[in-house]
């Protein structure tokens, strides 16, 4: 501004100067009948002047916008200033879980930054720990349209919409972070869980391919690879449903090929051909499946299948064959006797439940078979300690499938638990306690605390 001064003056100087060098005038108009007569000099000055004028309201006006935006930016760092300090109070507790005074700390942000990101998301996730799941989602969707690229608020919306039961806008959000990132497995896993509790199978089954290509630690395969197996039995059953009995087989197939030992895919085989009316191959494909398997349920249903079809000597035959192959098991001695008595056998299956009564302390199922006996025979009394030991238990009734999960009961085999969600977790094996005290089954649920039956 000083130089620009001193040239201001030595311009004027310089003017008078010439001033006295040029002693004409100009005739100068404003309008076509006013005019005036002004010297050479003085028209030099006077633009000059102006000239002078314009360049200095130019440079005050500059100066006055330099002054605004210093202003301003000296405000915004103060207000970014205390933002952070608001956001590291906030987010303490946050993380100690005070949910209460970060709520608060958090609303003070936002008064100061309306859209800032990451008090937006917590923000955001305290609403939804308290189930005010409307506002969560408001806030969620706010952050989302600063960037809707980012994956964690995509999630943070899903789950939002999850814990509200409105599934299908979650699986929305899920499949936006997929279609970002095909490798994401919290999306995948989402997904696929929310694809399970709606029966979406076809797209379970997608989902679990991708799932099983990524990678993952030993354990979480052995896992996934379960559960594929489980999908793979679902499919085919809900196939099998709709009468698509050819994809259904091959889903069956395909799951047996996988492990032979997973049982629904071998009973979910046989059900096909017994729907589709090949009822010998069924059983014969039940007969070989227990041979490779010796899981008691295939057992039981082709116990039920011969003797639906009238053939009871098939089954006794098996179950011969069985005992010959394992004379120890106390468990298929059970179910033999059973069967006898099932079938009017009754001298047949005292013989058989006599001896393994023999060698056990308490087995209340074959109490209570053991005392109907002695009723139809007329040994009353016999009867009477019979039926006392069966209520050894406190009247519990077994049941014949519990999951070896959960120890959830049931009178109704099902591939997958009702309550615990495993495949291939139910077992037929009756409960009973030695004469030494040991469990009839190493892995029985009665070795952990009971729980409340089921039906």
């Amino acid at each position: 501004m000083a130089l620009f001064i001193l040239i201001f003056f030595t311009l004027m100087a310089a003017a008078g100067w010439l001033a006295t060098l040029n002693t004409g005038s100009v005739v100068f108009y404003l309008t076509r009948d006013t005019s005036f007569d002004l010297s050479l000099t003085a028209l030099i000055l006077f633009s000059t002047a102006l000239g002078g004028i314009v360049v200095i309201i130019s440079l005050g006006l500059r100066e006055i916008k330099n002054v605004f935006l210093n202003w301003k930016e000296t405000r915004q760092k103060k207000r970014y200033a205390q933002v952070d300090i608001y956001y590291t109070d906030a987010i303490n507790a946050y993380l100690a879980k005070r949910y209460r005074d970060a709520t608060s700390v958090f609303k003070k942000i936002l008064s100061l930054d309306p859209n800032h990101y990451d008090t937006l998301l917590r923000l955001g996730k305290i609403y939804r720990i308290e189930r005010n799941f409307n506002e969560a989602i408001r806030l969620h969707r706010k952050a989302r349209s600063q960037d809707d690229q980012k994956i964690e608020v995509l999630l943070a919306l899903s789950h939002d919409l999850q814990d509200a039961e409105r599934y299908e806008e979650a699986m929305q959000f899920l499949k936006e972070v997929i279609a970002l990132d095909g490798t994401n497995l919290t999306a995948l896993l989402q997904l696929r869980d929310l694809s399970i509790q709606l029966q979406h199978w076809d797209e379970v089954h997608m989902l679990q391919e991708k799932v099983l290509k990524l990678h993952l630690s030993d354990e979480d395969k052995k896992k996934e690879e379960m559960t594929f197996l489980g999908v793979k039995y679902e499919l085919g059953k809900q196939l099998l449903q709709k009468e698509e009995t050819s994809a259904a087989r091959r889903h069956f197939k395909s799951a047996i090929k996988l492990d032979r030992s997973f049982l629904p895919a071998h009973i979910g085989l046989g059900d096909t051909y017994f729907y589709e009316g090949n009822t010998k191959v069924a059983a014969a494909l039940l007969e070989k499946s227990f041979e490779m398997t010796g899981d008691l349920i295939l057992l039981l249903r082709l116990e039920d299948f011969f003797i639906e079809t009238g053939e009871p000597d098939r089954i006794l035959k098996i179950y011969h064959q069985a005992i010959l192959k394992d004379v120890q098991s106390i468990v298929l001695k059970f179910y033999l006797g059973k069967l006898y008595y099932r079938l009017e056998m009754i001298d047949d299956a005292f013989d058989t439940l006599s001896e393994i009564e023999a060698h056990v302390e308490s087995f209340p199922d074959l109490h209570k078979i053991l005392g109907n006996i002695h009723v139809r025979r007329g040994d009353l009394a016999f009867a009477v300690d019979s039926f006392k030991k069966g209520l050894k238990l406190k009247n519990r009734v077994l049941i014949p499938f519990y999951c070896s999960n959960c120890d959830f009961h049931t009178v109704e085999w099902s591939g997958r638990c009702g309550r615990c969600g495993r495949w291939n977790s139910y077992v037929a094996t009756p409960i009973l306690v030695d004469k030494a005290g040991n469990r009839g089954l190493e892995l029985s649920p009665y070795n952990a605390p009971m729980v409340k039956e089921h039906a």
